[in-house]
């Protein structure tokens, strides 16, 4: 088994801290994806997409997509579990975990990748007014993220999940995006420093 990894890339990264959470060690292939290293013939052949991570199974089986790469190692291991527990708890991490995805770290993502002059090669074409539209959804989703935090220490409840994973790697993201999180926004505030200083954060 090995892991073909992205560095700091969202990600890559987010498999990381997920496999750290779980504590388990699996090979990693270090791919440089500064120098286009996700579009080399070794990961292309194994993602025609070409985006990381990669896990490549001892029987040479292939699985792609951050999430489905959690899944799988959910199931193999499933202590702690991270994808909830019981029909409610794991529906209430999957609503949060598409939350997350889908309203957040895609429209950091959409405001880096078409604003960023680093990302003129791999955003094409590039269009900054997508990019200037994707920074207000941010702002607004942090509100309503902040207000659901009022009552609780975690995104999906009282248990870390892996839509706080999603959700930690949103704001580091926001960094690179240029994008800050808003003052008033306290619970946020209180609930990134508690995942962030969370051991699996350093993966």
């Amino acid at each position: 088994m090995k892991l073909y990894d992205g560095g700091r890339a969202p990600n890559p990264r987010r498999v990381r801290i997920f496999l750290a959470e779980k504590g388990i060690e699996v090979p990693l292939v270090p791919v440089d994806m500064g120098a286009m290293g996700h579009r080399s013939p070794e990961v292309a052949s194994r993602n025609p997409l070409r985006r990381l991570p990669v896990l490549e199974l001892d029987d040479g089986t292939i699985i792609t997509e951050s999430v489905a790469i959690c899944r799988y190692f959910e199931e193999t291991h499933p202590e702690p579990p991270l994808f909830g527990t019981g029909a409610v708890g794991k529906a209430k991490v999957e609503m949060w975990q598409r939350r997350m995805e889908l309203n957040f770290l895609s429209a950091v993502a959409s405001a880096f990748r078409h604003l960023h002059p680093a990302m003129k090669e791999w955003e094409i074409p590039q269009i900054a007014e997508w990019g200037e539209a994707n920074k207000p959804k941010v702002l607004d989703f942090l509100a309503f993220f902040d207000s659901e935090l009022a009552n609780r220490e975690f995104i999906a409840g009282d248990a870390f999940s892996i839509a706080d994973i999603t959700g930690m790697i949103g704001i580091d993201f926001m960094k690179p995006a240029r994008i800050a999180v808003p003052d008033e926004c306290s619970n946020v505030r209180r609930w990134y420093a508690a995942v962030a200083s969370r051991p699996s954060a350093a993966a």
